[in-house]
């Protein structure tokens, strides 16, 4: 559905949104993405299945280098949103710097926060932001055997 959208206008549409009546259940995603393949779709997909809008959160460039090491990321924020925003299941596609996903969370307040199947809901590093904020948490896609990082090896 397109490119980038800033966290804060994001967060203005949603809440216009969820004035209307019925409300739309948004579920909140987020990731890497930075060489996409069949897992993150499967990801996506599941979590799409989850609610009525399927916002996707990506890292930041500088973020990924912080998680993943120099040579992270391949894919530009720019090009992994217009990809990751061009997949039938996702409604909107915003970026995040932080390391965790507090200040998403506290700003887009979602619904369902997904996150995958390498996470448990008592692994997932914002759980007591998504409490706080009843927000449900959703382990969402198959079982995490593909990686960006593995595929990158591999080639």
């Amino acid at each position: 559905m397109g490119g980038l959208v800033e966290r804060a206008v994001l967060a203005a549409e949603l809440e216009l949104l969820r004035a209307s009546e019925p409300a739309p259940r948004v579920v909140l995603a987020n990731g890497c993405f930075d060489l996409l393949h069949v897992g993150h779709v499967r990801y996506l997909e599941d979590a799409a299945s989850r609610g009525d809008l399927l916002v996707v959160a990506l890292n930041t460039d500088e973020s990924i280098t912080r998680l993943k090491g120099e040579g992270r990321p391949v894919v530009t924020l720019t090009d992994r949103a217009e990809v990751i925003g061009a997949l039938a299941c996702v409604d909107r596609v915003t970026a995040f710097d932080e390391d965790t996903l507090e200040e998403t969370l506290r700003a887009l307040h979602p619904s369902v926060h997904a996150k995958g199947t390498d996470y448990t809901s008592e692994t997932i590093p914002e759980r007591h932001v998504d409490s706080e904020l009843g927000i449900e948490i959703a382990i969402c896609g198959d079982p995490k055997t593909r990686s960006s990082t593995d595929l990158l090896e591999r080639a």
